[in-house]
């Protein structure tokens, strides 16, 4: 019999519960030292809030430019609050996955077993889910591939608990389902352009609902309006901003496209784990795998989405030559919905991205994945029972999760022991090098202008406007007599030396000072002065 659809106060205190739990799990682990964070993850929110778009440029490289939404609500926290409070709402938003994971389970488990079994082994499953190895690594960082996984989780929820209204009820409800569930989805590529993907596989999951021509036209069409509007909501302005500012809405990305002349005509996409080859793509799932770098920058080892891809294959052949077994421990419509979404969203992922912590959720459905797989394999159940017990130990046992490392928790959130700065007000700062220096940026004076001439985006010898616009603001801010001071890190200055020769810029050596942050890293301060 199926598990009523209403949730018990038990099962609203376990998944309050585990909430709880992931935010106590990020405080105890730390502050966030990752590249990313470094780079821009706190700079962006502090740029916008701060209107320094048109004061700084490139400080955090190419991500100056991405849409900093997403990333005002921490920093919010973490500067008009305590840095464990800050980190405790980020834990109980990746932590809020349990949510959609626990109730697609228990309305999709079909196995020999009560309600309250079922409820128990839902949940297993929802906990399974967030220990995958890089999903635990991600935990507390502001990647946020965790944080938009809970919108595309609850869209496939939806789907997936109102299967039959969706499949055959009354086309209204059919297409307010499908515009909520849109809505959500579209919700999160508007915050995060990799969701992309996943936007991709909500539309096979509707198509997989089945019904008639009628409902799947309905569905497909509210849903995709409803997605669009989600992405406009959270996507359109900064499009916009950028459009006008720059000439390129997705500025620099695509500019081979739209040709800004600020940034070279290059797409300046991180294509470096994308296959080219047939068969490197079919086995890219294997390649992975059995080495990290092959993916992504991020070290981890797991085994479940490799398992989820075979298996999903497999049952895929099965069911086609309708051999699937007549018992599944998966309920059908589920299963098609969630191996829909999952084939459609991997093969845009792999043409776009290909970097694997973008598919983090694929850890967390895997063990659905998984059983909705092995349970449409002919074999009898007790055996379909012994498989799966024998792949949940296989993946828990090889996984293995290189956790990054973390600071203590302290407040100012964000500190920067830099030296005093006699004239604020006629100081102007250069960065160079590629290391991530824009957490550094949001400590200096609010008036100081922070130009990073050299670095992912910009080279002193582009040729771009960008780069020729810096040096007329740096000629013009010595001639106005105002002082010029470099930040590096420390183990780059011979870059800097050069980078800084094409300004016409020398450094000070004697007068240079290290300084670090209550993060990490060891950093250079030196004033420049003019070549004759």
């Amino acid at each position: 019999m199926p598990v009523p659809t209403r949730l018990t106060a038990r099962e609203y205190a376990f998944l309050g519960l585990g909430i709880l739990f992931w935010a106590g799990f990020v405080v105890l682990l730390g502050k966030d030292t990752s590249w990313d964070f470094r780079n821009y993850h706190w700079y962006a929110p502090y740029a916008l809030l701060n209107h320094r778009l048109g004061l700084d440029v490139a400080v955090a490289h190419q991500a100056s430019y991405y849409n900093p939404y997403l990333d005002i609500p921490f920093y919010w926290l973490a500067t008009h609050t305590r840095a464990w409070v800050a980190l405790a709402m980020l834990g109980a938003a990746q932590g809020a996955n349990i949510v959609p994971l626990y109730v697609t389970a228990r309305a999709s488990l079909r196995v020999d077993a009560d309600q309250a079994d079922i409820k128990i082994m839902a949940g297993a499953l929802a906990l399974l889910g967030l220990v995958g190895a890089l999903t635990l690594t991600e935990f507390g960082t502001t990647y946020y591939d965790n944080v938009m996984s809970v919108f595309v989780l609850t869209g496939l929820a939806i789907l997936v608990l109102k299967r039959d209204t969706l499949a055959r009820g009354p086309l209204g409800k059919a297409a307010t389902i499908s515009a909520i569930a849109g809505l959500v989805t579209g919700t999160a590529m508007g915050l995060k352009l990799p969701e992309m993907p996943f936007c991709v596989g909500f539309a096979a999951a509707l198509v997989a609902l089945g019904g008639s021509w009628k409902h799947q036209l309905t569905r497909l069409v509210a849903g995709g309006i409803a997605g669009m509007i989600g992405f406009a909501i959270f996507s359109a302005p900064w499009m916009l901003h950028m459009y006008q500012l720059t000439g390129n809405p997705l500025f620099p990305y695509f500019n081979d496209y739209w040709k800004s002349p600020l940034a070279l005509a290059a797409p300046y996409r991180d294509l470096r784990f994308v296959p080219a080859h047939f068969w490197r793509q079919l086995f890219f799932p294997i390649l992975f795998t059995l080495d990290w770098h092959v993916a992504d920058d991020l070290g981890f080892q797991d085994i479940r989405v490799l398992m989820a891809y075979l298996l999903v294959i497999a049952a895929g052949i099965v069911w086609l030559f309708k051999r699937e077994s007549r018992d599944p421990l998966l309920e059908k419509r589920t299963a098609a919905i969630l191996f829909a979404f999952f084939a459609a969203s991997y093969f845009a992922w792999l043409k776009f991205f290909a970097i694997y912590r973008y598919i983090i959720l694929y850890e967390m459905l895997a063990p659905l994945l998984i059983i909705g797989a092995v349970g449409l394999l002919p074999l009898p159940r007790r055996s379909r029972y012994l498989l799966l017990g024998a792949l949940c130990a296989a993946c828990l046992l090889t996984a293995r999760t290189d956790f990054l490392e973390r600071a203590p928790i302290e407040d100012p959130y964000i500190e920067a022991a830099l030296p005093p700065i006699p004239h604020p007000g006629k100081t102007m700062v250069v960065m160079t090098g590629d290391a991530p220096m824009g957490f550094i940026a949001a400590t200096l004076p609010p008036q100081i202008p922070v130009l990073r001439i050299d670095g992912w985006m910009v080279q002193p010898r582009d040729g771009t406007r960008m780069t020729q616009e810096m040096k007329k603001r740096v000629a013009a801010h010595l001639a106005q007599g105002g002082d010029v001071y470099l930040i590096a890190e420390a183990g780059d200055m011979t870059r800097a030396h050069d980078a800084l020769a094409d300004y016409r810029l020398a450094i000070r050596w004697p007068e240079c000072q290290q300084f670090d942050t209550n993060l990490i890293g060891t950093y250079q301060w030196c004033p420049l002065s003019q070549k004759s």
